[in-house]
């Protein structure tokens, strides 16, 4: 009996869509608060702001050179107020040219600089926070002192830490989402 064996021919598999298995990666939408967005110049105003409003109080204090706590406030501010500023227009840059900050050695450079100067603020805010409490409740000594500005100065520059704050972690995420 003759009978046909089944050949094997090789044939090729129709070739894998990319699109299919997998998806074009989107980039992630650009979230209010990130660098180039009217969010982000927003909270750089705010920082440039609080910080500005530290510094006038706690400079207008004729004694606050006396206290190393006061000092390094007003040098973190100061730190703050220039990285703050020169970012807002940065800002204003990149939205009235329509482009995008969202470079990685870009938001490297936010993300590290954010940081640093969120830190030294709120180090800062916090050792003058600690001296006031000290003037006012501990040696009751505000007759002879600022306690008022420098309580007001001391606010602002927790408020300008707290407009730092959210830059930095949306850097971060961004940075790290990468």
């Amino acid at each position: 009996m003759f009978v046909s064996r089944p050949a094997v021919h090789p044939v090729e598999a129709p070739p894998l869509t990319d699109a299919a298995e997998n998806p074009p990666r989107v980039r992630m939408k650009d979230i209010q608060g990130m660098p180039g967005t009217p969010g982000g110049l927003a909270l750089r105003f705010f920082q440039f702001a609080f910080a500005v409003a530290a510094l006038g109080v706690m400079v207008s204090t004729s004694d606050f050179a006396s206290v190393t706590a006061f000092c390094y406030l007003v040098a973190a501010v100061i730190l703050q107020c220039l990285w703050s500023i020169s970012l807002a227009f940065l800002d204003i840059y990149a939205l009235l040219v329509q482009r995008s900050l969202r470079n990685t050695r870009a938001l490297c450079m936010f993300t590290i600089g954010d940081g640093i100067t969120s830190t030294l603020t709120f180090a800062a805010a916090c050792a003058s926070a600690g001296i006031t409490v000290l003037i006012g409740n501990d040696l009751n000594v505000c007759s002879q002192n600022h306690c008022t500005s420098f309580e007001t100065a001391t606010a602002m520059a927790f408020i300008s830490w707290f407009a730092v704050s959210p830059s930095f972690l949306l850097n971060f995420w961004s940075l790290a989402s990468r």
